[in-house]
């Protein structure tokens, strides 16, 4: 358990930690590495220092630069403003203060869900420290070591992220050598269980890593498209243009194309091509 006065939040010894952390574990080998949210910064850290105990690298609605290096000044005045809001009413019994900062990491959580976060938001740090690590992520910045990871990355982030925002985390990936970045559809922080997100996350995952559990076009990675999407994906497969793809299905090309952009947000693609191989490689076909 951590120590609820805590010491010097510095990134350093975030580091320091993990390195203690997975020397006492003594895996056998490579290991794979998650990190969320502020833990991205670790593990860029962890994988540019060892890259030899890591077989993969996993990040999610994660970031180089927090927010006060970013130079978004309306983005620097609300997080000051929440510091000290947090700072004097964390841990009391009116969840108020509370609820601004929990909004907006699952912002399409149910009341049941906010209630469940608040309250263990409350339980697991005290008010100050709760103030003084959104400062230490206010400073992290390890934009200089991405170029230094050497080890298979995965990136992974939410459309709308309300915490940190997608342009973020396509720098990680962009500047992580031959990254892989897959874009979510969803404005959570925390990803629901209950959201397709959610599916397209541990899909990405799997595959990633080399687990996968799901390979017929009816697996949960394609719940989420209706009949007709699903029908425009197989003929996407085929090397369709959309101006074939209506003509096929006697629609107009408009529609097509929203379908199109409607199939890429649910697969978490943004190309045709990485459309073809996500289907062609879970075995998707034409549904007749």
């Amino acid at each position: 358990m951590s120590d609820w006065e805590a010491g010097d939040l510095d990134l350093r010894h975030w580091l320091s930690d993990l390195e203690t952390v997975i020397s006492t574990a003594a895996p056998e080998g490579p290991i794979a590495l998650l990190g969320i949210s502020q833990g991205a910064a670790t593990v860029v850290q962890f994988a540019a220092r060892h890259p030899e105990r890591v077989s993969h690298l996993i990040l999610y609605g994660g970031y180089p630069e927090g927010w006060a290096r970013r130079g978004d000044e309306g983005s620097r005045r609300r997080y000051e403003a929440m510091i000290e809001l947090i700072d004097h009413g964390w841990g009391g019994t009116n969840p108020v203060f509370r609820q601004l900062f929990t909004s907006r990491f699952i912002p399409g959580g149910t009341e049941e869900q906010l209630a469940w976060f608040n309250e263990l938001c409350r339980k697991t740090t005290s008010p100050r420290n709760a103030a003084r690590l959104l400062e230490a992520r206010a400073h992290v910045d390890v934009r200089a070591q991405l170029s230094q990871v050497r080890v298979p990355t995965l990136v992974l982030h939410a459309r709308h992220d309300e915490v940190v925002p997608i342009k973020v985390g396509r720098v990680l990936a962009a500047e992580i050598p031959g990254a892989t970045f897959v874009e979510l559809d969803s404005a959570n922080h925390i990803l629901l269980e209950g959201e397709p997100a959610w599916t397209r996350f541990c899909d990405a995952v799997e595959e990633f890593t080399g687990i996968t559990t799901s390979t017929s076009a009816d697996g949960a990675a394609f719940a989420a498209l209706s009949p007709r999407e699903r029908d425009i994906l197989a003929l996407i497969t085929e090397g369709l243009g959309n101006a074939e793809i209506a003509e096929r299905l006697g629609i107009s090309e408009k529609t097509v194309r929203n379908h199109v952009s409607n199939v890429f947000d649910k697969l978490g693609v943004w190309s045709r091509a990485q459309a073809i191989v996500f289907a062609r490689d879970r075995g998707f076909g034409v549904r007749r």
